[in-house]
């Protein structure tokens, strides 16, 4: 393996828009998988100059570093949001034959099962 795990996290208005983006960035091998929290999340922040509440979807991709670029401009592209939640953290660690597989799932080829 050559590069990083990365989990990266976003937020959708709703499942159905997280399903659809994350659909269409685990077929382009933007990220390996995606884990859709289907229970809203309630958000609290300040956006337009007032403070506003709020019910998400929230979605745990992992990715590596190497794809990490385009899987950000894919997502800000499809993201409905116009400032979408695009956070990532660094595994650091993990069960190396799953790390593995998420960097043979973000290559071209056929992936090998975890």
């Amino acid at each position: 393996m050559t590069d990083g795990v990365l989990l990266a996290i976003s937020t959708f208005p709703d499942a159905a828009t997280a399903d659809r983006i994350a659909e269409q960035l685990v077929t382009a091998r933007c990220a390996a998988c995606a884990n859709i929290i289907t229970a809203p999340v309630r958000s609290i922040y300040h956006w337009g100059g007032k403070l506003e509440r709020g019910e998400e979807t929230m979605v745990f991709f992992k990715t590596t570093t190497a794809r990490f670029a385009e899987f950000q401009a894919k997502l800000k592209e499809l993201h409905p949001y116009d400032v979408p939640e695009i956070v990532a953290f660094d595994t650091g660690r993990g069960l190396p034959a799953y790390l593995q597989w998420v960097h043979d799932s973000t290559t071209t080829g056929s992936p090998n099962e975890p």
